[in-house]
């Protein structure tokens, strides 16, 4: 029997739920990491849900990966993405909000992970924050969900070079892509907030 992924949730303050968001920390982070999102972003007609990775990080006590980043053949990466992908189809069930009202975000390997996922279930849209792209070994065979990616040109831990890779491959594969630099390294800054806020409403899910 597969595990499950531990996750943290934040409810909606509306009574009337809009949808989901489901954020995804970086490597050696945990499911807290995020939280400071939720009021920041204000979308109170959203509940948040945190997932946290499922694999210990080596070095950082507490701190979890969703697969090892030093080993080159990713090692945890494909039963990291069945748990996902298993937590994300469970969660209608559990919030109310079908996957068609429910965004999917990610920082860093996080945001791999919401690309590598995402791209195969019928989301209302995928946000990657600092993130980057694995190679897509098949195109996806659904309409892709609408994507926003942002990404710091001073980033020293995931190269710009990265992003726009990201962004040239999805854009090929036909995805309608949203791609946003900004003059930060590798973290979220508020006008970095400002776009996920922007995307998220032109989704129009409520």
């Amino acid at each position: 029997m597969t595990k499950s992924l531990k996750s943290t949730s934040i409810p909606a303050v509306e009574r009337a739920k809009a949808g989901v968001i489901v954020a995804l920390h970086g490597w050696g982070a945990n499911s807290n990491d995020l939280v400071s999102l939720s009021p920041a972003v204000n979308l109170p007609g959203y509940q948040f849900v945190f997932p946290e990775a499922p694999f210990p990080h080596p070095q950082v006590p507490g701190g979890k990966m969703w697969y090892d980043l030093q080993d080159t053949n990713k090692s945890g990466l494909a039963e990291s993405r069945q748990m996902l992908s298993e937590f994300l189809r469970s969660l209608p069930e559990s919030t109310g909000i079908p996957l068609s009202q429910t965004v999917l975000l990610g920082f860093s390997q996080g945001g791999a992970m919401t690309l590598d996922v995402g791209l195969s279930l019928p989301l209302a849209g995928l946000v990657s924050l600092s993130g980057y792209l694995h190679a897509i070994v098949t195109k996806p065979n659904q309409p892709i969900s609408p994507i926003l990616i942002v990404h710091g040109r001073q980033d020293q831990v995931v190269p710009l070079m990265a992003a726009q890779t990201a962004r040239d491959t999805l854009l090929s594969l036909g995805a309608k892509v949203k791609y946003t630099e900004y003059d930060m390294g590798h973290e979220i800054k508020p006008n970095a907030i400002e776009q996920i806020q922007k995307f998220i409403l032109s989704l129009k899910l409520n």
